[in-house]
């Protein structure tokens, strides 16, 4: 790595799903929200700002220390830093290094009891199953720990980051989000999540607020209703498959509306249609009637989690092109053609992974796992995107979105054997 980056960029998490708060690599709260994660606003560093590099000090909580000589410094101006998690927790420590003076500064969000009750709650989860590598186990644990802290344990709404801007609720990410729980044995989180999304009016915005209220500015995605409709069965409560409006709807690229293969899976539209209106030589495309919009990894969402098998050879071919394209070694882009440059989205590699590990290809879904790996950071976070030839974070850190299917294609990998005591 290049070494850490500028202040005030957030790298981390830490919550217990109460107040969260995002920390930057040098112990500075960035963003600070209560009462819950998708909450109002105390601490919100611009994160325009932040890319710029024009933030005051005095936007965030800023941990300094007080040298012998009676400076005050603060800790980007150490000659060295680190910081990891307290095992098994949301709790963040920085170590900071001023010539041979060595300072520590904890942040976590609660009393000193929210370390004990983070690894109580780490207990409960359904352990991977039998042949799962230390790595992955790693890895499980961490996407846990981040969706317990970006998800509202009053209220069940889920922060899709701990960032303005991303600070609230969308449907599909939320729903992504309970499907893990579920997997992971948190049927009682997931069924809260559940519950707050078939509360929201999902035909009014992309994004909601954590009182249910819409967010304005982006308009209703054609995918929200199948995600929350399979949200609800994986967490066992009733939930009817039926086909939903799908068509002249933006989806998760959130451009313009359009006929798009993903709202089109997730609709439940009849499979005899699919490939009338998507098929092409080489797979499947992301909008009907146009081979030239090439290849979607929303294909996947035909195997996970709306399995459609007579569309399961058409998925095959578009993931397996999809994945030998790649041309970064820390994961894939959306689709062919992707408007938003070279960077790979974790999200769309960790979903290719998790379907392509329920179609049998696990040498390709592991390799895709490995890029998720080497995308994240030090901490084990999973950003939203990364820069395709460094693998550093260039978007939100992290996001649940990819910690959600991380999970999901862990668990396909090394299915669960039971639950842990």
């Amino acid at each position: 790595m290049a070494g850490p980056p500028p202040p005030f960029l957030g790298v981390a998490v830490v919550g217990s799903g109460g107040r969260a708060a995002a920390v930057d690599a040098y112990g500075d709260i960035v963003d600070l929200r209560a009462p819950g994660p998708v909450g109002r606003a105390l601490v919100a560093v611009s994160s325009a700002r932040q890319a710029a590099g024009t933030v005051s000090p005095d936007e965030a909580i800023v941990a300094q220390v007080t040298l012998r000589d009676g400076r005050q410094l603060p800790l980007w101006r150490a000659d060295s830093i680190r910081q990891r998690y307290l095992p098994g927790t949301n709790v963040l420590r920085t170590v900071a290094w001023f010539g041979d003076r060595r300072v520590a500064v904890v942040r976590r969000v609660g009393g000193s009891g929210t370390d004990r009750a983070d690894r109580r709650w780490l207990a409960r989860a359904r352990a991977l199953g039998f042949g799962a590598p230390r790595w992955a186990r790693a890895m499980y644990r961490r996407s846990l720990l981040v969706l317990r802290a970006l998800t509202d344990r009053r209220t069940g709404a889920v922060a899709a980051g701990a960032r303005d801007g991303w600070a609230y609720v969308w449907p599909r990410d939320a729903a992504a989000v309970a499907m893990a729980f579920a997997a992971a044995g948190y049927r009682p989180e997931a069924r809260r999540i559940v519950r707050f999304l078939e509360r929201l009016d999902l035909s009014t915005a992309a994004r909601f607020h954590g009182t249910g209220e819409p967010v304005p500015g982006r308009d209703a995605q054609g995918d929200a209703a199948g995600w929350v409709a399979a949200a609800a069965q994986a967490a066992g409560l009733p939930a009817q498959r039926k086909q939903h409006a799908w068509r002249n709807r933006a989806d998760y690229q959130e451009g313009d509306a359009g006929d798009h293969l993903g709202n089109a899976i997730a609709s439940g539209l009849d499979p005899t249609r699919v490939p009338e209106l998507f098929k092409s030589p080489r797979g499947l495309n992301r909008v009907a009637g146009d081979p030239g919009s090439g290849l979607d990894s929303t294909a996947a969402w035909a195997v996970r989690p709306f399995p459609t098998p007579t569309l399961f050879p058409a998925v095959r071919r578009t993931l397996l092109r999809l994945a030998a394209a790649r041309e970064s070694r820390f994961g894939i882009v959306p689709s062919e053609g992707w408007h938003g440059g070279e960077d790979p989205w974790t999200a769309p590699t960790a979903w290719v992974a998790w379907s392509l590990a329920a179609l049998g290809e696990r040498r390709v879904a592991l390799g895709l796992i490995a890029d998720l790996r080497r995308a994240g950071t030090p901490l084990g976070l999973l950003p939203e995107r990364v820069d395709a030839a460094t693998g550093l974070p260039s978007s939100t850190t992290p996001l649940a979105w990819s910690h959600a299917f991380a999970i999901l294609a862990l668990h396909e990998l090394w299915p669960a054997e039971g639950r842990q005591s």
